[in-house]
């Protein structure tokens, strides 16, 4: 944690205040690497997926450095905010796994350390691959495996803003996809008119959305409004339901079929095209 914490305050992506004295200093060669990761999220797709696969190259040619785990964890953290292929993602995930053979990280807190996560991550759900043989990435991926089983068994009922109650149980025999998402995270906004698109396209097929957010209904009311957004919104103030499906980083999506079973899952913000891939695998098209 404490290694993503300071990747969070270099890289300028809001770390908690008592996190923020710790400041890394860059080399010459790792500065613009830095800055250009920070930058990303303001680059068009086209040229944020070719910034991202140079960038992974980059690093991979850096020494190594602690700064060098933190530049190539910082960049696959962002790499999956979107489409922006698979070549792109497996260089990312090549970066992270020879930097991590480069320099092994200790648990934290009994739990593998965060870059073998985010490793872990883009294995299980973006199919890349990688040949890093590490107890670490074996423990988490395993976690994760883990953290699916419950996905698959969890229920709740939460109350949207219009008043209606929904339970997820309750909706078998329909296709449900469970956002998770706030007000203040740009991928979070930058999907929101793809779902209203998928809902209007698909919502007479029985198709539901459930977007959860943990925020006060005085900051996502005004939100929705204005977006004109129509599927179902509900809070989560207690994060009961955000602890429940083990969601951490957002936005992120679960899709349900008709049988109840948990059959996709996105990690990050998706395109539409993305989505429709995922909703292909629980019989919707």
């Amino acid at each position: 944690m404490l290694l993503l914490i300071l990747l969070l305050s270099d890289l300028g992506m809001a770390p908690p205040i008592a996190a923020q004295k710790a400041q890394t200093v860059w080399s010459p060669q790792e500065k613009p690497i830095a800055d250009q990761i920070h930058g990303l999220r303001q680059l068009p797709d086209d040229v944020r997926a070719k910034t991202t696969k140079q960038l992974a190259l980059e690093i991979r040619q850096l020494p190594a450095t602690p700064n060098k785990l933190k530049l190539a964890n910082g960049l696959a953290n962002l790499s999956t905010e979107g489409d922006f292929g698979h070549d792109t993602l497996q260089e990312v995930a090549t970066t992270l796994a020879d930097t991590l053979r480069q320099q092994p990280q200790p648990d934290e807190n009994g739990q593998p350390a965060a870059p073998y996560v985010e490793l872990a991550t883009l294995v299980r759900y973006e199919n890349v691959q990688t040949t890093l043989n590490a107890p670490q990435l074996t423990a988490a991926m395993a976690k994760l495996e883990a953290d699916d089983a419950v996905r698959q068994k969890a229920d709740f009922t939460l109350i949207d803003l219009t008043g209606k109650s929904w339970t997820l149980s309750a909706l078998k025999g329909k296709v449900v996809l469970v956002n998770f998402w706030a007000t203040w995270c740009p991928p979070c906004r930058k999907e929101m008119p793809d779902l209203q698109a998928l809902y209007e396209r698909f919502k007479d097929q029985g198709f539901v959305i459930l977007s959860i957010s943990d925020e006060e209904i005085d900051k996502v009311q005004p939100f929705i409004t204005e977006r004109h957004i129509t599927y179902p919104v509900m809070l989560d103030p207690g994060r009961k339901v955000n602890e429940l499906f083990q969601v951490e980083g957002i936005p992120k999506s679960f899709i349900y079929d008709r049988d109840g079973k948990l059959v996709a899952q996105s990690i990050d913000m998706r395109t539409q095209h993305q989505f429709l891939e995922m909703l292909k695998q629980a019989g919707l098209q």
